[in-house]
């Protein structure tokens, strides 16, 4: 992985999208998934608009196989060459205004991008998967922390959380992934998803600003954009179910604009309300 990472990006990319097509055509049982988790989330659209959708999205998966590692090893000038970043006065702002931030960076393909950008100029907080194998664990947090910043694993307790955030350190945070039976279940687009209820309870506990971010790969190797948005207006409500389905209507916001760039192969629908528990009718089939 570290010798692709020599190779430009105009190259990785082509390699990449060839490989992901290869896996579109092979691995049926993803590709129905994702064809699923689109269909639901965009009624509008066709179902050949659907399978364009997700046929894109899986180029764009086998691209990120070779550019997640090329990210830890490349120079910081050739990785700042390739990364442009939008609404970059939010971000500032809110950092002038004295308050904690929590970045809310959905599951796009290429989010690391935009948490290595940030961490450059001040140390980032992000949660992390423990890796059972000890070397790709340790790769893993190496690359991630190569900029500095602090992770945390996701078993940890809420209260180190809060304390880290407290330190002042930008909070990088993805909590749209199923949640399981801890979850609260609110619309993410049109279907009941269980959804982390924690991005309200940590705003409110360290009083900080939510700015959603986008991080969108440009086509053939141009590099990438970081969209960072407006904070969130009136936000927490201290309604739980409130902030929640709040949250999911943000990252939907995100995700529409560009909706082969998200992590659609993911079963975010996979835990059901308990009265579709109860019917015994699976989501995914």
């Amino acid at each position: 992985m570290r010798a692709f990472s020599f190779l430009p990006l105009p190259l990785i990319a082509l390699l990449g999208q060839s490989l992901g097509l290869m896996f579109y055509c092979l691995i049926a049982s993803r590709r129905r998934i994702a064809f699923k988790n689109i269909r639901v989330c965009f009624p509008e659209l066709s179902d050949a608009e659907c399978r364009r959708i997700n046929r894109h999205h899986f180029r764009l998966l086998g691209q990120s196989l070779f550019t997640t590692p090329m990210h830890w090893w490349i120079s910081k000038a050739r990785f700042n060459r390739l990364v442009s970043i939008q609404g970059r006065d939010h971000y500032d702002q809110a950092l002038a205004s004295g308050r904690n931030i929590i970045i809310l960076a959905p599951h796009f393909i290429s989010l690391d991008v935009a948490g290595f950008r940030l961490a450059q100029e001040r140390p980032m907080l992000t949660m992390y998967q423990y890796a059972k194998n000890g070397l790709v664990d340790e790769i893993v947090k190496r690359g991630r922390l190569r900029y500095g910043g602090e992770l945390v694993e996701r078993k940890a307790s809420m209260r180190s959380l809060v304390r880290a955030i407290r330190k002042g350190h930008p909070f990088y945070y993805l909590p749209d992934q199923d949640a399981g039976r801890k979850g609260v279940f609110v619309p993410f687009f049109y279907e009941q998803a269980a959804t982390y209820s924690m991005l309200g309870k940590f705003a409110e506990l360290t009083d900080a600003l939510v700015v959603p971010c986008r991080t969108k790969i440009k086509p053939w190797g141009k590099g990438y954009e970081v969209t960072l948005c407006e904070p969130l207006e009136s936000f927490p409500s201290c309604d739980e179910r409130q902030d929640t389905a709040r949250m999911n209507e943000e990252v939907a916001k995100l995700i529409r604009p560009h909706p082969e760039q998200y992590f659609w192969v993911h079963k975010r629908f996979k835990t059901r309300p308990p009265q579709e528990q109860a019917s015994g009718v699976k989501f995914y089939k």
